[in-house]
């Protein structure tokens, strides 16, 4: 019985091999361009987008009324404790890759495959919904040629595909995929004239939109609502805190795409100081447009008559503002722009960083030598995302995109956790115990809650701190299963209110034990404060959105990650860097973590 046990063990072991932060030795293969304002430029370009000019419209007129500022306010939060988690990963490991080089030091090589496998839909789905709305936003003001040419002599009668195909945003994204193959400078250049394009007509806005403000907006009475508006009960607040919270639901997925910057690590002149200073920056910077943007918007016109589709458009149109129209129309386009490049930028450094390591197929690793860019992979990817973008529906690409950047976003919480608890020097995956260890309950409450006051991480520590933040997210997972079922059925019992609490409470006492634990002294330039309340406050917000999300994006989802083992069983478990390395020196674990290394930086 010993033999299979103990291959069974190496499997295990094998599929959850970490790599060793002291062991990332980052050689500069790709051009080192990226200062601190390009990486600002991107993180904001990427995520500014259409939402800037459709988002407040369409949720103060569903949800919120004027409170759709609480959403902004409150999704910015939830966006800025996965913010802050990828900006402290971003410090430890310089390198491209974004969550999946994250993941790979913190979690091991199977998750991180499957991170990264995910991260290769999200950026693609993301490009491709962003062409197809640059496609139907272009085509608009015209009345819509294309869209009735291409629908009429060239129809789509597939039940789940696309009325017609999109050959505008096919060819956007080709164009794009040139662009960022021919070098970082000058898509980074094209970058930062559309992020200021961009900012300068949220400038615009905002002015204007001062200048028409009306506070009674913000005051108007139940009785004074139109019959045929959903106008709740008027007031600030007219649908509720209820309300609020639904919104900022709908808000956090206009803050997607910060993480865009973390993919840069092998591009930027000081990843380890300006990435995380970058995401903090393009944060306070998008979070400050998207407020002021929802507050003259529900000041310069009554809540419940806004357009869901041009909000700004509308109402510039009810005032006969003919310039300012076609400003918001250009504005929209550049922000468009920007969001495609934060999307494809960052889709060939991901299938890059998995094929350096072994686990993607060794053609994306290959690195152009005039241009210093990753040419295949960013042809391959470009050709994906346009195919994807000119078959599918835009609502039928949006549905998929949240999935796969909360899943992102909660791996990182998860790697900061684990990394913060472990020692580098040591793994806590181990086989063997330290030795006999009482069971009763006095003595694991004592191991739980330090009682001894460890100050350092051991293997123990190291081992019931892992095992907390698993059973942290398990319970999590649960907690928000159980509200959102609750939600769903529009009652609560007393059973329900019982599970909730206690489930409630079962979190409140894990974290309270993990934050006995004593942390690493391995710290970064940069940090996240209040660990391990932020970053467990950050997985309970994501995974509740996840349970948000309806079963046949979870099913899309799940067949997605199939097809990722299959590649990752047939191709990357055989070829990885790091089982070969161990195959051929058993001892290089051991020798990596004993030697000092340096990062190039």
């Amino acid at each position: 019985m010993s033999a299979p046990r103990q291959e069974n063990q190496s499997l295990i072991k094998s599929l959850l091999r970490r790599k060793k932060e002291s062991a990332l030795v980052v050689e500069p293969k790709l051009r080192r361009e990226l200062s601190l304002f390009d990486l600002v430029s991107l993180g904001v370009g990427s995520t500014l987008g259409l939402g800037a000019y459709v988002l407040a419209g369409e949720v103060s007129k569903l949800h919120t009324g004027p409170a759709v500022i609480l959403s902004f306010a409150f999704a910015a939060a939830a966006s800025a404790l996965s913010g802050l988690c990828y900006a402290e990963f971003a410090s430890r490991v310089p390198k491209a890759g974004s969550a999946y080089a994250f993941s790979y030091v913190g979690v091991g090589e199977l998750v991180a495959f499957l991170i990264g496998w995910d991260l290769i839909l999200e950026y693609s789905i993301g490009c491709a919904s962003v062409a197809r709305a640059l496609s139907g936003h272009i085509d608009k003001p015209f009345g819509y040629p294309m869209k009735t040419y291409l629908s009429t002599n060239f129809p789509i009668h597939v039940s789940f595909l696309a009325p017609y195909p999109d050959v505008l945003s096919f060819c956007a994204i080709l164009i794009l995929t040139v662009l960022i193959a021919w070098g970082i400078r000058e898509s980074s250049m094209l970058n930062k004239i559309f992020t200021v394009v961009n900012l300068l007509t949220v400038i615009i806005v905002v002015i204007t939109g001062i200048f028409l403000a009306d506070l009674n907006n913000w005051k108007i009475r139940k009785e004074d609502i139109p019959e045929d508006a959903n106008g709740g009960e008027g007031g600030f607040l007219p649908f509720g805190w209820a309300g609020v919270f639904t919104g900022a639901a709908t808000c956090f997925y206009g803050f997607v795409g910060f993480d865009v910057v973390a993919t840069t690590g092998e591009e930027a002149k000081k990843p380890r100081r300006d990435i995380p200073f970058s995401i903090v920056i393009s944060l306070v910077i998008i979070t400050f447009s998207y407020c002021s943007l929802a507050m003259v918007l529900t000041l310069m016109w009554p809540y419940y008559d806004q357009d869901i589709d041009a909000p700004f458009i509308h109402i510039y149109q009810k005032l006969h503002w003919t310039v300012l129209q076609w400003i918001v129309t250009v504005g929209a386009v550049f922000a468009l722009f920007t969001n495609m490049i934060g999307t494809l930028y960052p889709l060939p450094r991901v299938m890059y960083a998995m094929a350096s390591d072994g686990l993607m197929f060794k053609l994306f690793s290959k690195i152009n030598p005039k241009t210093k860019t990753p040419v295949w992979g960013t042809v391959v990817s470009g050709l994906f995302a346009a195919t994807i973008s000119s078959l599918f529906d835009l609502q039928q690409l949006m549905n998929m995109m949240s999935i796969g950047t909360l899943m992102a976003y909660t791996l990182v919480c998860f790697c900061v956790l684990i990394l913060r608890y472990t020692d580098e020097m040591s793994d806590f995956i181990k086989v063997k115990d330290d030795g006999n260890i009482c069971t009763s309950p006095f003595t694991i409450f004592s191991i739980c809650a330090n009682l001894t006051n460890a100050e350092t991480p051991t293997k123990r520590t190291e081992r019931v701190s892992v095992a907390i933040i698993i059973l942290f997210v398990l319970v999590s997972i649960c907690f928000t299963s159980t509200i959102t079922l609750v939600q769903q059925l529009g009652e609560f019992s007393n059973i329900s209110y019982m599970a909730i609490i206690m489930m409630g409470i079962c979190l409140v006492v894990l974290v309270c034990f993990l934050a006995r634990q004593p942390q690493s002294s391995n710290r970064p330039i940069f940090v996240v404060p209040l660990v391990p309340l932020l970053p467990c406050l950050s997985i309970i917000l994501n995974v509740y959105l996840m349970t948000k999300l309806d079963a046949l994006t979870w099913v899309r989802l799940a067949l997605w990650l199939v097809a990722g083992l299959s590649i990752y069983i047939g191709y990357g478990f055989h070829h990885s860097v790091e089982r070969l390395n161990t195959a051929n020196n058993p001892l290089s674990r051991t020798t990596s973590a004993e030697m000092p290394m340096t990062v190039k930086t």
